[in-house]
């Protein structure tokens, strides 16, 4: 696990020069506001591929043209580059890592623990969704049944704070979304999404407790606030 604050490398613009693209060294193409690219970051810092894996940070606002031409056709954050080729998609990504690389594994052997694990990434989507979708309405009648849920696959397992007992891909897919709602909805809705779900605030305690993660969170909370501000209530 990361356990030493890695300095942020210059996020690469319009203006910039390319990396030297498939000579060898694997890369991780991110931005540092990005909560997929920042699933990938985490699965990286816990694995320690710090060395292994260098970052390459993307101004998704003034991208570099050779970033669409030579990585990503989309110009989207996250990508892979490992072995000559590209790889994207930020679930895929944190599953392709965990299984390609060394460094502690992020999914049970476990094959109940894995089958629920799979059953919550995939509910990662109902719950982006209907909290976005709440932004413009109420989003505590709108949300309660998709943070229930998270509250009740957390008492599935006795065995430690997180959803499949020890800390795993799935915390991953998760925290980064809920980082950021947890904040919006506070600050925007003044509605607190651990109020009356003990278990939910235990498990956001004890992430931010992993150094991985940690290093990770975005420097300024503020600027997906502004966000949400701008895009859905025209502020």
């Amino acid at each position: 696990m990361a356990s030493v604050q890695e300095i942020r490398v210059p996020t690469l613009s319009g203006t910039s020069e390319p990396p030297p693209i498939f000579d060898g060294t694997t890369r991780l193409y991110i931005s540092y506001s990005c909560p997929f690219a920042q699933r990938v970051w985490i699965t990286r810092n816990h694995k320690g591929l710090q060395e292994k894996i260098k970052l390459v940070p993307i101004d998704l606002q003034n991208k570099p043209a050779w970033y669409k031409e030579k990585v990503h056709p989309e110009g989207k954050v996250p990508s892979l580059e490992h072995d000559g080729k590209i790889l994207v998609e930020s679930i895929d990504l944190i599953k392709y890592i965990d299984a390609n690389f060394e460094g502690p594994s992020l999914y049970p052997n476990d094959p109940a623990k894995k089958e629920f694990g799979e059953e919550l990434i995939k509910y990662v989507d109902t719950l982006t969704k209907d909290t976005f979708g709440s932004f413009k309405g109420d989003p505590v009648t709108k949300t309660s049944a998709a943070y229930d849920y998270l509250e009740s696959a957390l008492g599935k397992y006795e065995d430690g704070p997180f959803f499949l007992g020890e800390f795993s891909l799935v915390d991953i897919a998760y925290i980064t979304f809920v980082e950021r709602f947890q904040i919006v909805l506070s600050h925007i809705y003044k509605y607190d999404i651990t109020a009356g779900r003990p278990k939910l605030a235990a498990w956001i305690e004890e992430i931010n407790k992993n150094n991985a993660y940690k290093q990770t969170k975005p420097e300024n909370p503020q600027e997906f606030v502004d966000f949400v501000k701008k895009r859905f209530l025209g502020q």
